[in-house]
């Protein structure tokens, strides 16, 4: 009697994809970048990720992995003298990491491989979704979880950190600002996100600026109360339905691991009690794998420096699994 071999996760999510050319190939982007906020250590995270396994698990699933160049580029682009503009701080080395950034996704989205992305702060994901939205244009479907909106403008922020503004320059929310365009910084950020095809899951803690601009445009956001009320199984099929009803558009996730409650993912810089349990976390990125339309994903602001090395192992792990999972690792 003839025996066959069980397809790998790798397979099953390439023959699923509706997207990509080169669906069972993974190019990965690692971002050792904390220029977005005031705490080090979260530019570890990529490091610590990859020594924990990160590409090894992907590459164990059946995927070949393509890494984009030598991570310690980004560190090298810190500018000598970065003063603030428009209150935001580091803005010249924000500016030149994203568009590397945005650079290396491109490529990877452009040769049909999913495009993961290891950060590093949020603001990354300035570059990451210019990056995506310049091959999939105003069909991306971006799904953000977050403990936090990032939807501050340079008039709104408070902390002037841009890891708290990335999604207001990508949605074109940003007033002209004189000073930014004077020192030419993010004047190659276009609006490349559709308002309608945004939405969020998980914010707990939102700015009182964030909750005017989410009223004001509209933008479906899912907070931990419609979690608990109706269960993470819904609020995931009402995300998705909201942002892509047919399930025939392109996806770019981007998860913040503070999303996560601080007792699953403690070494993170701003954690929020009240957060995503470890099941709840997962089945976002399985149910989001399950629809074939993953194209990009980040992974972001695990902090190795905060907490003891339990919680930096606990962290990491979880951010590894998250990724396994959002390339269709399943629990049968």
């Amino acid at each position: 009697m003839g025996s066959s071999t069980a397809p790998t996760d790798a397979q099953l999510m390439s023959r699923r994809s509706k997207f990509l050319e080169n669906g069972a190939t993974v190019g990965v982007t690692c971002v050792p970048f904390s220029g977005g906020q005031p705490k080090g250590g979260v530019d570890d995270g990529p490091v610590e990720m990859v020594r924990f396994g990160i590409l090894d698990q992907i590459q164990g699933m059946g995927y070949d992995v393509e890494l984009s160049d030598n991570m310690d580029k980004y560190r090298s682009m810190r500018p000598a003298s970065d003063p603030p503009v428009d209150n935001l701080k580091n803005p010249r080395y924000v500016d030149l990491a994203t568009r590397r950034v945005a650079e290396q996704v491109q490529a990877h989205c452009s040769k049909g491989r999913i495009a993961v992305t290891l950060g590093g702060d949020h603001s990354i994901a300035m570059g990451t979704l210019v990056g995506s939205s310049a091959v999939y244009g105003d069909d991306l479907c971006v799904v953000w979880i977050d403990a936090h909106a990032d939807i501050n403008t340079p008039s709104t922020t408070e902390s002037g950190n841009l890891h708290g503004c990335p999604l207001s320059f990508v949605l074109g929310l940003c007033e002209p600002s004189e000073a930014l365009s004077t020192a030419g910084l993010f004047d190659w950020i276009k609006p490349c996100v559709r308002k309608d095809r945004l939405v969020y899951i998980g914010l707990r803690d939102v700015d009182s600026g964030e909750k005017e601009i989410l009223r004001k445009h509209g933008i479906k956001a899912f907070s931990m109360h419609d979690v608990d009320k109706h269960g993470i199984g819904k609020v995931v099929e009402m995300a998705l339905d909201h942002v892509n009803k047919d399930r025939l558009l392109p996806i770019h996730m981007s998860f913040d691991v503070d999303a996560l409650d601080p007792t699953v993912a403690p070494a993170t810089g701003t954690p929020v009690r009240g957060g995503l349990t470890f099941r709840e976390g997962h089945y976002i990125c399985e149910a989001v794998a399950e629809t074939g339309c993953l194209v990009a994903l980040d992974l972001v602001e695990v902090n190795p420096t905060l907490g003891d090395p339990e919680s930096l192992r606990q962290t990491v792990a979880v951010g590894c699994s998250l990724v396994r999972c959002s390339l269709g690792e399943s629990l049968l």
